[in-house]
């Protein structure tokens, strides 16, 4: 590993794949199956045949997905854009499903080089209260949108169980369908959310290579590598309907990411076949010495190959298309795969109203600050029909 990443390491720093107290150790044998088939994944072996038999096949295997995501499959990335297409129709019509998220606290005590939100970073830190909460989801609400994303930064500490459980709570008074995207939890932790109302849990793995997770998460509870990569399996035992996977694509080798998400998220429902399965697919945004954390940048074609593997590999999978990316990669990747765009975007804390005093950083910039009302027309321009919620509770 590069020096100039590991020069500050403590000698003492705890071991990344020893769980720490309190946390519940899931006796799984997915995350070793998903570890051994990154890590024998020689994607430089495929050849034009194989990525050609891939295509032709009407199911697509494991083997199929790693042609896929190979270089040799580069040349043919017409012919999986067109594939993802049909199948991306064919189970999910024309609808793209819209949401947006809402960041209630950016306080963390994980220490990961890439994130704007780490502990060591100088930025405005806050948390909102529940009547800024409330005020926030009355205002998204207002736009329209029926589905919404709570966020906040990794700390126990300052947004505890309970605090996202209220939220939870408030948000079921204004929205069908709640996610999450907030620190692992316990199986029980999960099933206490879903009883505040969650219907899903979306939890980045970054990257799936440990060495190299071990570098970029030098402190904080994000440092335990198995904890986190078991949070999908915990949250479904614990009730929750749907769970999201996605890789940091370029913190690491983003074809060896992009293979263990997909069979991560693969084996995962052929073990529990009543999950809903998501996959986010976000690039790793520009950061200060990006080159001494991985030099092998993911640019359009390579990104759109890899949502396009996603979605031959899974075709039942929702896709979501981040505001990381800008509007015309995103107005051309639903038209393609994705099945679900955020709109309305805002990643700071409490800048959905302007009488919140509380304001805190964003984690990174939105490179799409497109309105609901925009995004929706942008939507019915490509000829595909905007959603906002696709569930009802009878």
């Amino acid at each position: 590993m590069d020096n100039v990443i590991k020069e500050d390491f403590p000698e003492n720093r705890i071991d990344h794949m020893q769980y720490l107290p309190g946390m519940e150790v899931l006796e799984s044998e997915i995350q070793q199956k998903v570890i051994e088939r990154m890590e024998a994944y020689d994607y430089n072996k495929y050849t034009e045949k194989e990525v050609r038999e891939a295509l032709r096949y009407e199911v697509c295997t494991p083997e199929d997905f790693e042609a896929l995501l190979s270089p040799a499959a580069l040349p043919f990335l017409e012919e999986m854009a067109q594939k993802a297409q049909i199948e991306t129709r064919k189970h999910f019509g024309n609808s793209i499903y819209m949401f947006t998220p809402l960041y209630i606290a950016n306080y963390c005590e994980n220490y990961c080089i890439y994130c704007g939100f780490n502990c060591h970073n100088k930025i405005r830190r806050a948390k909102l209260e529940e009547e800024q909460i409330e005020k926030e989801m009355q205002a998204i609400a207002k736009t329209g949108l029926q589905e919404i994303l709570i966020l906040t930064g990794e700390s126990r500490k300052m947004s505890d169980v309970k605090y996202i459980g209220r939220a939870c709570e408030i948000a079921r008074k204004y929205f069908k369908v709640i996610g999450l995207e907030v620190y692992p939890m316990n199986t029980e932790e999960y099933a206490y959310l879903h009883e505040c109302g969650a219907d899903y849990v979306t939890v980045f793995q970054e990257t799936y290579n440990s060495e190299k997770y071990e570098t970029l998460h030098r402190a904080g509870h994000k440092r335990i590598f198995p904890y986190r990569i078991n949070s999908q399996e915990r949250a479904i035992k614990g009730g929750m309907r749907g769970v999201g996977f996605a890789a940091l694509l370029g913190l690491d080798d983003f074809r060896k990411d992009a293979l263990a998400t997909g069979y991560h998220a693969y084996l995962l429902q052929r073990k529990y076949p009543h999950a809903e399965i998501a996959f986010s697919c976000p690039r790793l945004r520009p950061i200060i010495n990006n080159d001494k954390i991985n030099p092998k940048d993911v640019h359009e074609a390579q990104l759109v190959q890899v949502i396009s593997a996603y979605r031959i590999f899974m075709p039942f999978a929702s896709i979501t298309i981040s505001t990381r990316e800008c509007e015309r990669v995103r107005d051309n990747v639903i038209k393609i795969a994705a099945t679900k765009i955020s709109a309305g975007v805002s990643v700071g804390i409490g800048e959905h109203i302007e009488e919140n005093d509380n304001v805190g950083d964003a984690q990174f910039e939105i490179s799409d600050g497109r309105d609901v009302k925009e995004v929706y027309q942008a939507i019915q321009k490509e000829g595909l029909q905007p959603v906002m919620s696709d569930y009802i509770y009878v």
